[in-house]
């Protein structure tokens, strides 16, 4: 294809469905498209011809990130995506079938602006809340699944986001399915003060069920994943994958290094550097995770029938 043809077939806006990618990942299409976030980095949604890549500063064609499953194809960095856009490169195609789609927080503390900034987010993402669950089916194995958005008020947790996980792995619980949650958050949602701490302890004792169970679950951590998510749901997997270059950590760097009076090392929070801590079980690049997935859930599923 010609750079000519390129330009003129980047004109078209792009985006991901919903629930899409059956043994493959899902190309891109208009349905259900969520607006991307406010960022340097570019989305599947950009209609610019161009987009430089924030990590090596390549200039690359959009159309080209966006057949690579927004992770550039020169540094392989690996760009922030929305819910849908997840699922969208991760299940199993028209196997999504989404619970709790309405459930919304309120403002229990009335918290000045928070209203304003919820309706602003439920309008630029068409969601209700920081994190869409359901069933599904990941290479044909069964699954409930939640997926946190960034686009939201930065993924942060509050009170809906804690009752819809929570809801999520019970119902897992209920149905013997495993779970999979892929993770990306500011942390706690301020605006919610103690409200939103609660939801570490509601989450960790659903899982805490789960486990008891013999269930599976496994969390995917992206990037960013950061605060009370990361000291509750997100490091309880019994299985614990990361994307490439994931920042994942509780305080942020320059909170530390004033803390503790050091300098940190190159890399420190990210995801390689965890791993080596040994916090992470694996990197997976995006488009292995899929099958890495499909993998572990088949094992699990053929221990629970033979167990």
């Amino acid at each position: 294809m010609g750079m000519f043809d390129k330009i003129r077939k980047n004109q078209a806006m792009i985006s991901v469905p919903l629930g899409a990618a059956a043994r493959k990942p899902a190309r891109p299409s208009q349905e259900a498209a969520i607006p991307p976030a406010k960022s340097k980095e570019m989305s599947p949604e950009d209609t610019n011809i161009f987009a430089k890549c924030p990590a090596c500063n390549a200039v690359l064609f959009t159309e080209d990130i966006t057949e690579n499953q927004m992770v550039c194809p020169r540094c392989q960095h690996h760009l922030r995506l929305s819910a849908r856009q997840r699922l969208g490169y991760t299940v199993d195609e028209g196997s999504f079938v989404e619970m709790d789609a309405e459930l919304a927080g309120n403002d229990p503390l009335q918290f000045p602006g928070y209203e304003n900034k919820l309706r602003a987010a439920r309008a630029y993402t068409g969601l209700t809340e920081a994190v869409v669950t359901g069933y599904a089916t990941i290479q044909g194995e069964p699954v409930m699944i939640a997926v946190m958005d960034g686009n939201f008020m930065m993924g942060s947790m509050g009170a809906a986001v804690g009752e819809k996980i929570t809801r999520c792995v019970e119902e897992a619980t209920r149905r013997r399915l495993p779970v999979v949650i892929f993770t990306v958050s500011g942390g706690a949602r301020m605006q919610e003060g103690l409200v939103s701490l609660m939801q570490m302890t509601k989450t960790s004792a659903a899982l805490g069920r789960h486990g008891e169970a013999g269930l599976l679950y496994i969390t995917v951590l992206t990037d960013p994943t950061t605060g009370g998510v990361t000291a509750s749901f997100a490091m309880l997997g019994d299985i614990i994958l990361a994307e490439p270059g994931a920042l994942v950590g509780f305080a942020g760097k320059r909170v530390i290094e004033q803390t503790v009076k050091q300098s940190l090392p190159e890399g420190f929070q990210r995801a390689e550097f965890v791993m080596d801590k040994g916090f992470v079980d694996a990197i997976v690049p995006r488009r292995e995770l899929p099958g890495r997935l499909g993998q572990l859930l088949r094992l699990h599923h053929q221990e629970v029938r033979h167990g």
